[in-house]
């Protein structure tokens, strides 16, 4: 997920330790891939609670619980990240100094602090409920399989997608003590193609030495053709959007506000991307993190309208 930028400063002198660290984790980033994890848990936890009448206290403090989730599993996921590819990493002008890649931080070391992520993760899903903390524990396992996908398929954004978004079902289960197996397959087809378009954009900062580095990613197989395979995603992203409203009898605010403006927002990063940019595909990257927010605030006045009105 996001990554740090090559500065002169940590080529001049070594960081200290807890900034190497805090590198390591993708903390001096925040929100950037964090709040990318965390809309997935959210969205998944404000229909849940349309559906079922959830008190807004409730609602309130479980997406506090899945926004402290979600810092967890990104870390966690970027430390272990970081580890697998430490060796390509060198190889990669734009990671070649990340904390492991440059050896500021050993493999023991980042592992230690990998198995605390996955020790305060597991414990906040306690707070779920038995069945929904099975669910998100197998979760973590899709998590360790992501890096591996690089070397077997150019589709490791297609598993990044399921990894990223499997705290939908999670939130869920959690609150409505079942699964509706149509509605959660239909979120979870559209978060897949929602990261195949997000994570392909970032990942075309890396394509040229992704390509030497023997790096697999739908960047590199999409090729000169990357906005309109995007395109094609991006309105899959929103089909699925307004299918699993109708499955759970949304309101008109939900498919103006989220469904439409989720519409627009995409429309308007295909439009602006500049896959050949750096620069560019960081700010697009950046702008589904803020994509996240209009969905979620469809979400939200449809539920407040249905709950007080």
């Amino acid at each position: 997920m996001a990554s740090t930028k090559s500065t002169s400063a940590h080529q001049q002198s070594p960081s200290p330790k807890w900034w190497s660290y805090w590198r390591l984790t993708r903390m001096h980033m925040f929100p950037a891939g964090a709040i990318h994890a965390f809309w997935p848990c959210t969205w998944g936890l404000t229909m849940a609670a349309y559906s079922v009448r959830l008190p807004p206290g409730q609602l309130i403090s479980q997406a506090l619980l899945y926004f402290v989730g979600s810092i967890l599993g990104h870390s966690g996921g970027c430390i272990w990240n970081d580890i697998c590819d430490r060796d390509f990493d060198r190889q990669v002008e734009r990671c070649k100094d990340r904390p492991l890649a440059s050896g500021e931080v050993s493999v023991e070391e980042a592992t230690a602090l990998l198995m605390a992520h996955v020790a305060a993760y597991i414990y906040l899903l306690q707070a779920t409920g038995d069945d929904a903390m099975r669910i998100g524990s197998f979760g973590i396992l899709i998590f360790f399989l992501y890096p591996l996908m690089k070397r077997w398929t150019y589709w490791p954004q297609a598993w990044l997608g399921i990894a990223m978004h499997w705290g939908l079902p999670v939130a869920w289960v959690s609150n409505t003590g079942s699964v509706n197996w149509t509605l959660v397959s239909t979120l979870l087809l559209g978060g897949i193609s929602w990261t195949i378009h997000y994570d392909t954009i970032y990942a075309c900062q890396d394509r040229r030495d992704d390509i030497k580095a023997g790096v697999k990613s739908t960047a590199v197989r999409f090729g000169k053709h990357v906005r309109t395979v995007l395109a094609f995603f991006s309105a899959l992203f929103v089909a699925c959007l307004a299918y699993a409203g109708a499955l759970n009898s949304q309101g008109p605010l939900y498919f103006v506000i989220t469904v439409l403006g989720a519409a627009a927002h995409l429309a308007w990063q295909l439009l602006m991307l500049d896959p050949e940019s750096n620069q560019s595909c960081w700010s697009m990257f950046m702008a589904n993190g803020d994509l996240g927010y209009i969905i979620w605030a469809g979400m939200l006045c449809d539920y407040a309208q249905r709950f007080w009105v």
